[in-house]
């Protein structure tokens, strides 16, 4: 008589692992959520500062400058304390970072405190994303592309509260209640983060001789960038330079060029993120079944369909129209060509487009506030929808050079 096979339990929950991946889920639901909080003000520390457009253009570049000078400490930081420390440390000071560019008397106190909040921004976002693969590895299964939903998501919260409030309440009233708010929560979620896994560390054999020693296969080498990765930097420089024109121009475009209201100036930027948290939430599903190329050049042709159609009409309703769409087609062209590069060009060609496409989040939305000085803002808006039809007539020549 056969003895009764055993029912196959399945595995048991890892409760850290998921408590993890909830707390960091918030941290980036956050980190959204104040960025959007100081994109629907802009318009009314414009105002109460009287501001020209190339000098909201150079307070954003302090943004960019800021985050680029920490980014490139923090990976020491993390490596040294660990990413789960980092994170939890910058997420709270970034947060506490939001309110001293409300209360700046002029520009330069405004440009050194968006100076001091790009920088412990730049700190979260590398630290984050780092933690977010300890989670990964801890889980064994992606959860990356969810997080960046998460971060999109905060945007939209973000962006419906200054919908409710700019206009009703003082603007640092506003920046108060998110700064509050948002450091609690990143006090509490900071706790549930994981320490990173120690690397492992083989034991050195003998070497053999006319073998490098391990110091020499240590020297650095200066590795020059490949054709593919070039091009898909640049194609990702041109979608990072129209996202940002998306998040930092368009409450001023409702404001200044639609004449929109209050709390309605948020409307373009609520659109946007609306769509473009919608799209990476099911992007891994329409990566799969679409392939990359189509993402990257289908999503840039709907982006300048939408800037085109906001950028034409007069219409407030018309114009959320055309940066919805924008936000839509935007969503996965940036982490699908970071993607590709990783799997065709391994970790250094990944770390080759990153650095290039950085720079269109640097530099893209001030030199948009410098054009519109000379030449208006929806003339300059134009650079970021030239740069969307750019990424679709160039993006084929970029995957073939991958696929080589």
């Amino acid at each position: 008589m056969t003895a009764p096979s055993t029912p196959v339990q399945p595995p048991a929950p890892d409760r850290p692992g998921e408590a993890a991946r909830r707390a960091l889920s918030v941290i980036f639901l956050i980190n959204g959520a104040l960025f959007a909080t100081w994109a629907v003000n802009i318009p009314g520390i414009r105002d109460a500062l009287d501001l020209s457009e190339a000098q909201i253009g150079a307070a954003l570049l302090a943004i960019g400058l800021g985050s680029l000078c920490s980014m490139t400490l923090t990976g020491g930081w993390t490596a040294r304390y660990g990413s789960h420390r980092v994170t939890w440390v910058a997420a709270v000071l970034c947060m506490l970072t939001l309110l001293p560019p409300f209360l700046a008397p002029g520009l330069p106190l405004l440009i050194a405190a968006l100076t001091v909040l790009g920088a412990a921004n730049g700190s979260m976002d590398v630290a984050m994303n780092a933690q977010g693969v300890t989670v990964e590895q801890r889980l064994n299964r992606p959860v990356m592309s969810r997080l960046h939903a998460y971060f999109s998501l905060g945007g939209v919260v973000g962006a419906a509260l200054g919908t409710l409030l700019v206009g009703r309440v003082p603007m640092t009233t506003h920046a108060v209640t998110v700064t509050v708010v948002t450091a609690a929560a990143a006090l509490i979620a900071g706790r549930f983060l994981l320490p990173d896994r120690p690397p492992a560390t083989p034991t050195p054999a003998a070497p053999t001789p006319g073998t490098p020693t391990p110091a020499a296969e240590a020297a650095p080498r200066r590795v020059p960038i490949s054709a593919a990765a070039a091009l898909l930097g640049a194609l990702c420089f041109l979608g990072m330079l129209s996202e940002g024109a998306n998040y930092d121009w368009a409450a001023l475009y409702f404001r200044d060029v639609l004449g929109s209201p209050g709390g309605q100036a948020g409307l373009g930027y609520a659109a946007f993120v609306s769509t473009m948290t919608l799209g990476r939430w099911f992007g891994d599903r329409l990566r799969t079944r679409l392939g990359d190329e189509a993402i990257v050049r289908g999503g840039a042709l709907v982006t300048a369909a939408g800037l085109g159609l906001a950028l034409l009409t007069r219409d407030p309703l018309l114009a959320a129209a055309g940066f919805a769409l924008s936000g839509l087609g935007l969503s996965n062209v940036v982490p699908v060509m970071y993607g590709a590069a990783g799997h065709a060009l391994g970790g250094r060609g990944i770390a080759q487009v990153a650095s290039i496409g950085y720079g269109g989040f640097l530099l893209g939305p001030p030199a948009i506030g410098f054009i519109a000085a000379q030449v208006g803002l929806p003339a300059a808006l134009g650079l970021a929808l030239a740069g969307a039809l750019l990424i679709t007539l160039l993006g084929g020549r970029a995957f073939a050079l991958i696929r080589r």
